[in-house]
């Protein structure tokens, strides 16, 4: 696999289709942190890292719905790939859905939002929008 992050983000998209209410996924730190982005943010409803079962763990995510079986999560976008990435500078911080979105940040103070990024004028490598 070249993307984890790819795959991280369409097994969400997947499941969400499907309306499933646990998604579970491979582990990484990387996947980790954006996991509890979400959750801080409110898009997922829990989550919870499982050690042990792969070398690596696994991730199981508990989707958030409404009383109509809407996802919070409406739309999800890979930005910067392996074959073309995304930058971008504190001054050109990506608006996602003209600020009811989030983009998540790949920066050196670590990954974050550019609602978070944008204050502390860090630039970093746009992962994924979020709405």
């Amino acid at each position: 696999m070249t993307d984890p992050i790819a795959d991280y983000l369409t097994r969400l998209r997947n499941a969400i289709k499907a309306q499933h209410r646990v998604v579970e996924i491979p582990s990484s730190n990387l996947k980790k942190e954006i996991t509890k982005i979400l959750f801080e943010k409110g898009y997922i409803l829990n989550y919870k890292f499982i050690e042990g079962e792969t070398p690596s763990g696994i991730i199981k995510i508990a989707l958030k719905y409404d009383k109509d079986k809407v996802s919070a999560i409406r739309c999800l976008t890979r930005v910067s790939r392996p074959g073309l990435r995304k930058y971008t500078g504190y001054k050109e911080m990506p608006r996602v859905l003209n600020g009811l979105g989030i983009a998540i940040l790949s920066t050196s103070k670590g990954i974050m939002t550019n609602k978070e990024a944008k204050p502390q004028q860090i630039g970093g490598e746009v992962l994924c929008y979020v709405y």
